[in-house]
């Protein structure tokens, strides 16, 4: 029983070092890791530059502090907003990456478009003319 328990964990490591050692899954953490980083950028963007420029131009208005108060709580709608303009600038950014790495997978999938042998090519005209004949 011992030894089955001991082989079956290591068949259980293995797999999982198998998982992990997969481009698939390291370019995923990889992601997860930049997009962090990147949404933290943004954010200092939309709270530091862009609010505060659209907040002078509508009259010096500061979306941090801009809330209503219901009762003895606080509506923080201005933080909202500025969550808002980070997500659509974010959404942006991934569109457009979307779109730059579908033209280079589809330039990618033009090159190894794969050329057909000379036997082939002649085969195919064989048949093309014994079509023509019926």
């Amino acid at each position: 029983m011992e030894k089955d328990a001991k082989k079956a964990a290591k068949k259980g490591l293995s797999e999982f070092k198998d998982f992990i050692s997969k481009g698939n899954v390291i370019d995923l953490a990889v992601g997860v890791i930049i997009g962090g980083a990147f949404g933290k950028i943004v954010a200092s963007l939309v709270d530091n530059i862009l609010m505060p420029l659209i907040g002078t131009i509508l009259g010096g208005i500061d979306f941090t502090g801009l809330h209503f108060k219901i009762g003895s709580a606080y509506i923080m709608y201005g933080a909202f907003i500025q969550s808002v303009v980070d997500f659509l600038i974010i959404a942006f950014c991934i569109f457009m990456l979307v779109k730059v790495m579908n033209r280079f997978m589809k330039k990618e999938e033009k090159k190894e478009a794969p050329k057909k042998s000379e036997e082939v090519q002649l085969l195919e005209e064989i048949r093309d003319l014994l079509a023509k004949k019926k």
